[in-house]
């Protein structure tokens, strides 16, 4: 029997305003990084299928630096962007990451057993999905069950935004916090599963600039000259030792300080996110975009790629695995610890939500180019797949999340009216002193 008396916790709780604040400032920048990043994917999409498809593959594969072959480093623009720029993206990202274990939801267990359990059953689900499709068809493409894991933080916060006016705080605060968890398992996947041609020596070189970076940070000292040329030598030894490069950004984002000095203004990892996020959103991500979601369609069987085990499972995990995993496992928790959603939340809402989770394309794309190889013609199929899965993951979403938005407008349009003209809602007049 319940005790009535207990305080049971509240699942996606309001939160306090100057997180509230610190969320809608990140909602912000990452709905304009979203449309950038659908503008190069779109570009990469038409010219990739246009009479000048040649130029594409051309720009792509053409080495700016072909000298750079004894330090690893006589790579192609769409490696450059997947193993540079890229690494931009994941520097703001641990930045994130650190903040939200430190001062974050993330620092208090209690707070972060939903976004954590969530994010987790979001990534194992999808992975089953994966692996039961493939397998079903003979086993073929078992070494992409990572691809449908990811959720692409910057396309679910622009469709959010695009849907919503008046759905509850909590569930952006959700979306973005399990977000950030997704991209921790995904980094960590990364490192372990998808790391080939090992070499220990660089790795353990790259210590060295990390730790003096990390020195210089500790002490609050942001000297750009020192800082870009550790942070680079560390991200070249990284990428040296066969572990995917952008790894060393999030080993550099987490050495950045999260408290401020004597607790006056915002800390150090607030302001460098602050600084780098518009050249992630603005340009290491949508050029990104650009490189790798560029499938050609042409003269391609369409319904025969629509049979393949990859495209299926990739396609299936994205939308199907993803919205079971997110939507079970919050549902579980709720069911075997008694905590209640937030009074202003309903498991509609929350189903909408973990549809928009299915959204997978920046690290879907790493990762299915890290297990097949770029070029090769499972990575093509898994461009197709990733596609297909975000745009139906994305439209599903909208139909639940905008039939939501119109109850929570109508709601706020009863609450709000005044039909005395007295200043005061009704709603207020109506309730018992």
């Amino acid at each position: 029997m319940t005790d009535p008396t207990r305080q049971y916790p509240r699942l996606l709780s309001r939160r306090s305003w100057p997180e509230a604040r610190f969320l809608a400032d990140v909602l912000r920048t990452e709905t304009v990084g979203g449309g950038l990043l659908l503008l190069g994917a779109v570009i990469a999409l038409i010219w990739a299928n246009s009479p000048w498809r040649s130029a594409y593959a051309e720009l792509g594969d053409w080495v700016p630096w072909p000298g750079g072959a004894a330090l690893h480093l006589d790579l192609n623009l769409a490696t450059w962007a997947g193993d540079g720029l890229l690494a931009i993206f994941f520097f703001v990202v641990g930045l994130e990451l650190k903040r939200e274990f430190v001062a974050g939801d993330l620092r208090d267990p209690r707070r972060a057993a939903l976004p954590v359990v969530a994010a987790m059953g979001g990534m194992v689900v999808p992975a089953l999905v994966y692996l039961a499709v493939t397998l079903s068809a003979g086993g073929a493409g078992l070494r992409g069950w990572a691809i449908p894991t990811a959720t692409d933080i910057a396309f679910a916060l622009a469709v959010l935004a695009v849907v919503s006016s008046h759905l509850p705080q909590g569930l952006r605060a959700f979306l973005l916090t399990l977000a950030v968890v997704d991209d921790l398992f995904a980094i960590i996947i990364i490192a372990v599963f998808y790391t080939a041609d090992f070499h220990p020596l660089p790795l353990l070189a790259a210590v060295l600039p990390i730790a003096a970076f990390a020195l210089l940070v500790q002490r609050r000292r942001t000297w750009w000259w020192a800082l870009i040329p550790l942070a680079v030598t560390a991200w070249a030894l990284v990428h040296a030792s066969g572990v995917h490069a952008t790894v060393a950004g999030v080993l550099l984002g987490f050495t950045v300080p999260v408290l401020a000095t004597r607790g006056r203004g915002p800390g150090l990892a607030e302001r460098l996110e602050h600084r780098w996020r518009p050249v992630s959103a603005g340009l290491a991500v949508p050029v990104f975009a650009f490189f790798a979601a560029g499938v050609t369609l042409v003269d391609v069987d369409l319904a025969g790629i629509l049979t393949e085990p990859v495209v299926l499972g990739v396609a299936a995990g994205l939308v199907l695995g993803k919205a079971v995993g997110v939507f079970g496992s919050t549902f579980l928790l709720a069911r075997f610890t008694r905590a209640e959603l937030d009074e202003e939340i309903t498991w509609a809402d929350l189903a909408g939500l973990a549809l928009l989770a299915g959204i997978g394309f920046t690290v879907s794309l790493l990762i299915g180019e890290l297990a097949f190889g770029p070029g090769s013609p499972e990575d093509e199929r898994v461009k197709a797949a990733v596609l297909l899965g975000s745009l139906l993951s994305a439209g599903l979403a909208t139909a639940v999340l905008v039939r939501r938005n119109r109850v929570y407008r109508r709601i706020s349009e009863r609450e709000s009216r005044d039909s005395d003209g007295d200043g005061i809602p009704d709603v207020y007049q109506e309730r018992p002193a």
